[in-house]
C-alpha cells in the first residue's frame, strides 16, 4: 500500500512533528509512506517539496495574498485564519506520486486550495490538528459553535452579517466536499465531538487516535545531567511552560499562568521555584513572573525537548483550547507530571491526581493549587512521575498508534 501524507511542512510545529513521526513509523513497518509538503525542513528523501527556491518563495508570498480579504474586517481578532482560495500545484505532484490512500494533515498556510481536495480522486483520511477543516476559516473557535450550522456573523471577524467571509468559506467547503470518500481522525475525544457535531462532517466516519511519539527518545533522562546540559540550576524546582509563540499566542494561556505564578510566590514558594520557558526567546521587556525565568528559545529536535522535560519538575499547559496537547504527552513520557485545565484535548492526556492535575477551567487559583499539589510531597511526586511514564508508553507509543492507522488504512482501502 502506498500512503501519501500531505502537510504544510514536515517538522516545524507540533502538527508537523506528529505527522512526520507517523510517516517514519509507517516506513519502519515496511509501508511505502511518503510526504508532500510546501516547505521541507528535514533531509529525508521520502519527503517531497518544490526543489526550486523560487517556488518556495512564491509559496511564502501567497500568504500575503491569501490574507487580503481579511483586511475588510479591521476589528478582527489577530488569530490564525485561513481562506485557502488561491490556486496551487498540489494535484500534479500527487498524480506523479500515485498513492493508494492520502492522509491529509495540517494543510493551511496557503498550501492547498479547498477545491483541490475534491480533485485528489483517492480515499482520504483527514487527521485533524485543529478545527479549520470544519469551520468557516478559523483554526480555534473559542466559545463560538456556528460551525454547527453554516458559520457567518463570525465573532472572530467581529462581523454581524450572516453573509460574511466565513459563510463564503463554509459554502465552498460544503460544495466541494459533499461527495468525498473521507474519514476523519481526531487526536482527542473533544475534537472528535466537535467535528461530529459540525455541519460539514456530521455524517462522516470519525475515529479517535492520539498523536504518537517515540518513547525511546521521549524518556526520563537523569535530571542533574539534563540540567547541566541546559545550564539550569540544580537546587531549585523548575516549572516548565512551552509552545510555539509560547508567550504571545493567547490560546496557550500565558496570561493565565502569570497570575497563578504570582499566587505561588505569595504562598511561600518564592525561593524554591524557577521558571523555564521554551518556544519563545526572552523579550526586550520581559514580564514579571514573580520568579527567576530562563528562556530557552525555539527548540526543534526531539532529543533537546526530551532533555528539557527531564530537567523540569512539572510541565504547565494552561491552554484555552488544544486539539490534543503534544507538549503534555511528551512531558509525561519523560516522567514529568503535567498541570492543565480540565478542558478540550488535554482531558485525554492528563489523569487527574494520577499523572498530574486538571484544574477547573480557567480558574487561576486552582491552576496555582495544582502546581503546588504536584510539587509539595516528594513521595506522591514519585508516584505521579512513575505513572506518567507508564501511561505514556501505553497510550502514546508511536508503534501502537501506527498500527491503529495502518489498520484504518487497510480497512478503507479494502472497501
Amino acid at each position: 500500500m502506498n500512503v501519501l501524507h500531505i502537510s504544510t511542512n514536515d517538522t516545524n510545529g507540533g502538527a508537523a512533528r506528529a505527522t512526520y513521526r507517523l510517516h517514519k513509523s509507517l516506513r519502519n513497518l515496511g509501508v511505502n509512506s511518503q510526504m508532500l509538503v510546501q516547505e521541507k525542513y528535514s533531509n529525508d528523501n521520502t519527503v517531497f517539496a518544490p526543489k526550486i527556491r523560487l517556488f518556495q518563495g512564491i509559496a511564502r508570498a501567497k500568504l500575503t495574498f491569501e490574507a487580503l480579504p481579511l483586511k475588510l474586517y479591521r476589528q478582527r481578532e489577530q488569530t490564525t485564519f485561513s481562506l485557502q482560495w488561491l490556486p496551487d500545484k498540489v494535484l500534479p505532484q500527487v498524480t506523479q506520486i500515485a498513492p493508494d490512500i492520502i492522509n491529509l494533515h495540517w494543510v493551511s498556510g496557503g498550501f492547498m486550495q479547498i477545491e483541490t481536495i475534491t480533485k485528489l480522486q483517492r480515499p482520504l483520511v483527514w487527521t485533524l490538528h485543529d478545527m479549520w477543516a470544519f469551520t468557516g476559516g478559523c483554526h480555534t473557535s473559542g466559545d463560538c459553535d456556528r460551525y454547527k450550522a453554516s458559520c457567518g456573523a463570525c465573532p472572530i471577524l467581529s462581523s454581524n452579517k450572516d453573509w460574511d467571509l466565513t459563510r463564503w468559506v463554509w459554502q465552498r467547503k460544503a460544495k466541494a466536499w459533499k461527495n468525498l470518500n473521507l474519514t476523519i481522525v481526531s487526536p482527542s475525544s473533544w475534537l472528535a465531538k466537535c467535528a461530529s457535531s459540525s455541519s460539514l462532517f456530521q455524517n462522516l466516519r470519525t475515529e479517535v487516535i492520539p498523536n504518537g511519539l517515540d518513547t525511546q527518545i521521549y524518556r526520563p533522562i537523569n535530571q542533574p545531567t539534563a540540567r547541566e546540559l541546559l545550564n539550569l540550576p540544580q537546587d531549585k524546582q523548575l516549572i516548565l511552560f512551552g509552545a510555539i509563540q509560547a508567550t504571545s499566542d493567547k490560546r496557550k494561556g500565558f496570561h493565565l499562568l502569570q497570575p497563578a505564578l504570582r499566587e505561588l510566590s505569595k504562598a511561600g514558594w518564592k525561593d524554591r521555584l524557577e521558571i523555564v520557558i521554551f518556544g519563545a526567546s526572552q523579550p526586550e521587556n520581559p514580564p514579571d513572573l514573580a520568579f527567576k525565568t530562563h528562556y530557552l528559545g525555539h527548540l526543534y529536535d526531539d532529543l533537546t525537548l526530551a532533555t528539557v522535560y527531564s530537567a523540569g519538575n512539572v510541565m504547565v499547559v494552561p491552554s484555552l483550547q488544544e486539539a490534543f496537547g503534544q507538549t503534555a504527552s511528551e512531558s509525561l513520557a519523560c516522567g514529568t507530571p503535567v498541570v492543565a485545565f480540565n478542558a478540550t484535548g488535554l482531558k485525554d492526556i492528563v489523569d487527574h491526581q494520577e499523572n498530574g492535575y486538571l484544574a477547573k477551567p480557567f480558574e487561576v487559583d486552582d491552576l496555582a493549587k495544582g502546581i503546588a499539589w504536584v510539587l509539595e510531597n516528594h513521595q506522591r511526586y514519585q508516584k505521579l512521575s512513575d505513572y506518567a511514564r507508564e501511561q505514556a508508553k501505553q497510550k502514546f507509543s508511536i508503534e501502537t498508534i501506527t498500527h491503529r492507522y495502518l489498520s484504518l488504512f487497510k480497512d478503507i482501502y479494502g472497501k
